[in-house]
């Protein structure tokens, strides 16, 4: 009998162990960006159809939400001023046909998100710089100031 009790208390002890550790990892592991509430706004354009504007918008917040741990994208638009005037030269830096500008204002929490970015702080106005060849899906290449 007594065997019995010491392997029943060794089995509830490793049951506990694992249940611990299985919080711990799923509690601590990385939960990727948040963008739940993610305002989207896209401008009238000469340039890109709105379906075109939204395919670019979808693989930045895709990008966001998997590398973007500890950070809430909050707006992500396209302003085809600030596009235009740009897009030629990352266009040709990529060996490209166009580029798309866009940009977005994100948060970061307290545990400073990625590592390159200021815990607690606003980062507004960031660019994600995508590029496509003629026919072909956008491509995210940068992102930042």
């Amino acid at each position: 009998m007594k065997k019995q009790t010491i392997m029943i208390i060794v089995i509830a002890c490793f049951i506990f162990v694992a249940i611990v550790a299985s919080v711990v990892f799923l509690t601590h592991r990385n939960r990727g960006g948040d963008v739940s509430d993610v305002k989207r706004t896209v401008m009238a354009s000469e340039v890109y159809s709105e379906q075109e504007i939204n395919d670019a918008m979808d693989i930045v917040i895709t990008h966001f939400r998997k590398n973007f741990d500890g950070c809430t994208l909050t707006d992500l638009w396209y302003d085809e001023s600030t596009s235009v005037s740009v897009s030629d030269d990352w266009a040709k830096q990529y060996d490209a046909d166009e580029a798309i500008v866009l940009l977005s204002n994100f948060n970061v929490d307290s545990s400073g998100g990625d590592s390159g970015l200021n815990p607690n702080d606003t980062y507004p106005a960031w660019q994600w710089i995508l590029v496509r060849n003629k026919g072909g899906s956008w491509e995210l290449k940068t992102w930042g100031y």
